[in-house]
């Protein structure tokens, strides 16, 4: 289970499609229903559109609204819950989804400075981490998953995505082990010659 650090998990601007699936990145997991899978939820976020946020907004009304954030009604899991956040970055208002745990009432705004801090950096790079995170986000539900007893025990339930060598070689990998080279190989080329962030 990863932690539950704030991270960043998609770069770019997610249309509408993209975000209804990011809402849930994790669906899939084992045991969806069994374990206590907070963690793997509260902090993350990334950036949507205006159409996007308001759409949200109007589907249902808030369950509160604060200067330049909402939450949703509805809960994910346990606590966690979707807040969107229309944020001025560098003179620009920009949009952004995040899942809070709302049983701490400062995470809102804890996740709205990190979000804030990450976006005004004057370069635009991207971190280990978050390209990682990009590609789960990015790759299709029949292309990515969780290791099973194909994989050594102690790396059954992490994740894992498809690589292909050729059309004819095809495999799924522990998406953590990805070398540098698989990385640049599954992202998009318009991130693949990004610099490489170091992690704060």
């Amino acid at each position: 289970m990863t932690s539950s650090a704030i991270r960043k998990v998609y770069e770019g601007v997610a249309e509408r499609r993209q975000m209804f699936r990011m809402f849930d990145r994790h669906a899939q997991r084992p045991d969806r229903f069994e374990d206590d899978a907070g963690a793997l939820y509260r902090g993350e976020w990334f950036e949507i559109g205006r159409s996007e946020h308001d759409y949200m907004l109007e589907i249902l009304p808030p369950l509160w609204m604060r200067g330049e954030m909402f939450a949703m009604r509805e809960f994910l899991i346990g606590s966690i819950t979707s807040v969107f956040f229309a944020l001025s970055i560098d003179g620009q208002l920009r949009y952004f989804h995040g899942l809070c745990d709302l049983s701490d009432p400062a995470s809102p705004g804890r996740l709205r400075d990190a979000i804030v801090e990450r976006e005004s950096r004057p370069v635009r790079a991207m971190t280990r981490a978050e390209r990682i995170e990009h590609i789960w986000s990015s790759t299709h539900d029949d292309y990515r998953g969780y290791a099973d007893e194909r994989f050594a025990r102690a790396e059954r339930g992490q994740r894992i995505v498809m690589l292909c060598a050729s059309w004819q070689s095809r495999d799924f990998r522990l998406l953590d082990g990805l070398t540098a080279a698989e990385i640049s190989a599954k992202l998009p080329v318009h991130l693949r010659y990004l610099p490489q962030q170091q992690a704060a």
